[in-house]
């Protein structure tokens, strides 16, 4: 497959399917590095793991959430994918996050991956 449909695939059948731990094994590579922009880079998948797991647990209810567009840049192996979501975390607190995600990849892995958002 094309990174343009894995990263298809990765946002389709199991970010929005609730099985994101699933697809964050099945694509994303062991060095991968994972930033949100202006923070520090995350370095390999045991760091980048614990902390998607973090964030899911800090999740008291998903009101709603979508894929708006998906862009590739083939030659460069890259991929995008804007979306957002309506949450409400633990502490009551409700927001609806937009974002662009920009992925590298390698070998059908992601490697880099960093989230420009406000």
């Amino acid at each position: 497959m094309s990174n343009l449909q894995n990263v298809k695939d990765l946002h389709q059948n199991y970010v929005n399917a609730g099985k994101l731990l699933e697809g964050f094994e099945k694509y994303y590579a062991e060095n991968v590095v994972m930033q949100e922009l202006g923070e520090d880079p995350r370095i390999g998948k045991d760091t980048n793991r614990t902390h998607e797991i973090n964030f899911m647990q800090s999740i008291k209810e998903v009101h709603g959430a979508a894929i708006l567009s998906f862009a590739e840049d083939a030659a460069n192996n890259k991929t995008m994918v804007e979306s957002w979501m309506d949450l409400t975390f633990a502490n009551d607190f409700r927001i609806k996050m937009q974002q662009v995600a920009a992925q590298t990849w390698e070998n059908g892995l992601i490697v880099n991956e960093i989230f420009y958002h406000k």
